[in-house]
């Protein structure tokens, strides 16, 4: 109490907390990334103990091989699953959107001058 002036206090907790701060798209990507990271390998640490059931495990998952793989340490994707998201997700998509968005522009102005003219024509 002897800090802080009461009226100070009531100011303060009137104004609420305050917003969390939005992340850059570069922030945000780069946290991902970390965050994956971290939780891959608390989940490779999970799957090593002497307390996880393998056999049970293993004896649900579609690729027991690429589960093992993981574990000792390879990567969670695979080469193949790398390309198709980077061509649906990545900078080739946003090329292919910016396309399909400017034929929709054009053919949206084809329609309207046909039916500019047809309003004229009849």
């Amino acid at each position: 109490n002897w800090c802080c002036p009461p009226g100070r206090r009531v100011q303060s907790s009137k104004l609420g907390p305050t917003p969390p701060r939005l992340l850059s798209e570069e922030e945000y990507r780069l946290q991902g990334e970390v965050e994956t990271q971290k939780a891959l390998a608390e989940l490779r640490s999970v799957c090593r103990s002497p307390e996880f059931s393998a056999w049970t495990t293993v004896s649900r998952i579609q690729s027991p091989k690429r589960f093992a793989d993981f574990v000792a340490g390879a990567s969670h994707v695979t080469p193949n699953e790398v390309s198709a998201h980077e061509r649906e997700f990545g900078l080739e998509s946003l090329s292919i959107d910016e396309q399909l968005f400017e034929e929709d522009d054009d053919d949206e102005e084809e329609e309207e001058e046909e039916n500019f003219n047809y309003s004229f024509a009849g």
